[in-house]
């Protein structure tokens, strides 16, 4: 029976559900609030009285306007990716649901000053409350997260083993056959400025956004396989890459809807690990297809993996955004009770919220911090050069294993699989790390300074580095292929748990800019990237791949230096930073 309930919520907050409601009026998938034995809360009830004396919490005014930038309720929603309470007299709980010091009680209800009744949980157990849904569904809308978010980084590097049937096709260079890529990479990077805001605004939530965007990106994808000309292709690339997008920015931020601090590392590192792995296996299933077909299998196969998953977005993705569970909860009683008193938090700020308020701290905000702050501007460019280097492979790899180890197309794709090796390794020491050592020092001392989240990356920043010099001065004929592709796991694999420690340490230092920061940093990555694929070709056909994959592991040592000087000098930056947030705040 309880498995039952628990489907039928979540099809009920499904975008299928919603659709079903609303052509029948709500009369299917109701809510509790909408059925004839639905009784509020008794602290409600005595709340609603007009004798009720509670106590009253100041109402943002319109002299004061509530953005995303100035509003601490707001800012959970925004920035609820990685919630940190900053308040000096409170203890952080980190088994705790929240962490907002100005929420409701979840228990009894606040008032403001002005009346208005906020609405909040009924209770701590409230199941609307996705941190209190059941292990077993919160992982599978994880994994459902996990694996939309797989099968758009796919959808990136599954062009690649076509670039020679574009050539020949329209008669274009490599170079501008290559833009098939690098377009699509650069679309999904601009993607996350927009639709990551969007997502944030209560009135929208996340799920209308996810199911929208996916949406257009299956049907651009129909098109996109059977285009008979080079600027539409191109064109209809970006396109793909750009709806793709909302899930590379916003699916950490559902993943901390439903999860507990404690928890949501765990969830982070699946989510992280589809990203990581997604591009790698691109060319394995297209490297067989292409050459026993044609260049459209590849395009045709991201039709096949992409619409079983807007199937299962449609019929199973609920919201998970607390705010806006709270704004619909709010209407419902509104119209239970014809009390226009209940209003739910978002609500308020949202008649403050600006568009040029959402904009400013969307685009220029993100833009500002990290041309003013060091340690925002090392993670910006370290993670775009690690991230650019990546991209490169699919471009030196060709020049590598079919030369000098006689392998096809297929088998090249099979060699991509060293960059899953190495992520599931890495996916293995930094998950015991977390589980052994970091959880029970911080359920004994509490999290301690920020630089303690980059301890695993003073060691594993050398694995880069290490790990590109192995594979420029071993790929030869003279030496078996797995020598030269260990020093690629060896470089996936280190580069996962140095990204790992620095994505972690920008929320907890700028939790009020962290949803933001990490838009602008899916941008500044996939900039480079996209520029790094057109760049590869010629740099390894004037240096050879030898030299020119050790430029690349020199360029490496920025991401040493830096992860070593951030460690021991982070918390003095901060001290100067008027952004960030310290410790002891």
């Amino acid at each position: 029976m309880a498995f039952a309930e628990s489907i039928h919520d979540v099809v009920r907050d499904a975008p299928l559900g919603q659709l079903v409601r609303f052509f029948t009026n709500d009369r299917l998938f109701k809510y509790p609030e909408e059925r004839p034995n639905f009784k509020l809360p008794e602290p409600w009830i005595r709340m609603m009285s007009d004798g009720a004396e509670p106590d009253r919490l100041p109402r943002p005014t319109p002299s004061t306007p509530s953005t995303i930038s100035n509003s601490n309720r707001l800012q959970e929603g925004v920035e609820k990716e990685y919630k940190v309470s900053n308040a000096p007299e409170l203890e952080l709980d980190l088994e705790s649901k929240d962490f907002s010091e100005d929420q409701p009680t979840g228990l009894t209800p606040k008032i403001t000053k002005d009346g208005t009744i906020l609405v909040d949980w009924y209770c701590e157990e409230d199941n609307a409350n996705p941190h209190n849904w059941s292990n077993l569904r919160r992982a599978l809308l994880a994994l459902l997260i996990c694996f939309y978010t797989f099968v758009v980084y796919l959808t990136s590097a599954i062009y690649t083993p076509s670039t020679q049937g574009v050539m020949e096709k329209f008669g274009v260079s490599n170079l501008e056959a290559t833009l098939g890529l690098a377009m699509y990479v650069l679309g999904y990077g601009v993607g996350p400025l927009l639709f990551s805001p969007l997502g944030e605004i209560p009135r929208i939530g996340r799920s209308p956004v996810y199911i929208i965007t996916l949406g257009l990106f299956v049907v651009l994808s129909i098109p996109t396989a059977l285009v008979n000309n080079f600027p539409g292709l191109i064109i209809l690339r970006f396109l793909q890459g750009f709806f793709g997008s909302p899930c590379l920015a916003s699916g950490g931020a559902s993943m901390s809807d439903m999860y507990s601090m404690i928890h949501l590392p765990f969830a982070m590192i699946a989510w992280v690990a589809a990203m990581s792995c997604g591009p790698s296996l691109g060319p394995l299933l297209s490297g067989f297809a292409v050459p026993a077909k044609n260049w459209r299998w590849s395009l045709y196969e991201s039709i096949w993996v992409s619409a079983p998953v807007l199937i299962a977005l449609f019929i199973f993705m609920p919201e998970t955004s607390g705010p806006n569970i709270l704004l619909r909860r709010a209407q419902r009683l509104r119209k239970l009770t014809g009390s226009q008193k209940l209003m739910s938090q978002s609500e308020i700020e949202q008649s403050h919220m600006t568009v040029s308020g959402i904009a400013i701290d969307a685009l220029i905000k993100p833009l500002e911090i990290t041309l003013k702050d060091p340690a925002v501007m090392f993670v910006q460019v370290y993670s775009a050069i690690v991230y650019g280097i990546y991209y490169s492979y699919f471009e030196v790899f060709p020049l590598v294993y079919p030369v000098f180890y006689n392998m096809n197309l297929g088998q090249v794709g099979l060699v991509f699989l060293c960059i899953v090796i190495g992520c599931i390794a890495a996916i293995i020491v930094y998950s015991s790390y977390l589980y052994f050592v970091v959880i029970p020092r911080m359920k004994k001392v509490g999290m301690g300074p920020q630089e303690n989240v980059l301890l695993p990356g003073l060691p594993t920043s050398f694995g880069p580095t290490l790990g590109l010099f192995m594979f420029a001065w071993t790929a030869r004929a003279s030496i078996h292929w797995i020598v030269p592709t260990v020093g690629i796991s060896i470089y996936a694999g280190s580069v996962f748990i140095v990204l790992q420690c620095m994505f972690l340490y920008i929320p907890l230092s700028y939790p009020q800019y962290a949803a933001s920061l990490f838009a602008a940093n899916d941008f500044f990555r996939s900039a480079l990237a996209s520029g790094s694929i057109l760049f590869a070709h010629p740099l390894y056909q004037n240096l050879g791949f030898s030299k020119g994959t050790s430029l690349l592991g020199g360029l490496s040592v920025v991401g040493i230096i830096g992860m070593w000087l951030l460690f021991f000098y982070g918390a003095k930056l901060r001290a100067l930073s008027k952004f960030a947030t310290s410790a002891e705040d």
